[in-house]
């Protein structure tokens, strides 16, 4: 059976949620890649020593959380990763959430989350501005969007939708305005709705995430 293996930060939680929704057969085992007894390990597996990775039963290593999506959607025959005439519009909303509303998320995140919980570097204040201006830009065009439909695309979440949202679990530490976008805001609440996504690490052994100091 292959493994996967994650943490609590944003894309190796993206790939669990996904693992977890599709109930794929996969096993799921936490990892620390950066741990000095892990490194030279997981540097074989995957090139800049991230995760998610997921590992055949022949040891064949495959990273970056939206391939593992793929994957997984392909061995459990789900249209989650969508096919065919429909998967034009999900790889358009993959292609520009990354490139806009989940970059301003990560970027906000970035600067108040991950510096601070790992001590790698004070706040840059202008880096904070630049990520809530994308994030209005683009919370509104995603607002319009589903003003008239509860998913990205199709009448079923899709990766889009999970790709979309994969920082928004961390919003309590980002303080985004999600609720000025009451489109998106309620999408995000039929995503919390999911078990596998509100609560992806029910009975995992997943670490916290170091905590923010005060």
């Amino acid at each position: 059976m292959p493994t996967l293996y994650y943490s609590r930060n944003p894309n190796p939680r993206l790939a669990v949620a996904v693992a977890r929704y599709l109930n794929a057969p996969v096993t799921l085992k936490w990892a620390a890649p950066f741990a000095p007894d892990q490194a030279e390990r997981f540097l074989k597996l995957n090139p800049t020593q991230r995760i998610p990775i997921l590992v055949e039963a022949d040891g064949n290593p495959l990273w970056e959380a939206d391939a593992i999506a793929c994957h997984l959607s392909q061995m459990v025959g789900s249209d989650f990763w969508r096919q065919g005439s429909a998967q034009p519009d999900m790889i358009r909303w993959l292609s520009w959430g990354k490139e806009n509303f989940v970059r301003a998320c990560d970027m906000v995140q970035f600067e108040l989350g991950t510096k601070r919980r790992y001590g790698i570097g004070p706040c840059d204040a202008a880096a904070v501005a630049v990520g809530t201006a994308l994030f209005h830009v683009s919370a509104a065009i995603l607002d319009r969007h589903l003003e008239t439909r509860d998913w990205l695309t199709g009448a079923t979440p899709s990766h889009a939708d999970f790709r979309m949202a994969s920082f928004l679990p961390f919003n309590l530490v980002m303080r985004l305005p999600l609720h000025d976008y009451p489109a998106v805001a309620a999408w995000y609440a039929r995503l919390e709705a999911i078990p596998a996504w509100s609560d992806p690490f029910a009975g995992l052994d997943a670490p916290e995430l170091p905590p923010i100091p005060a």
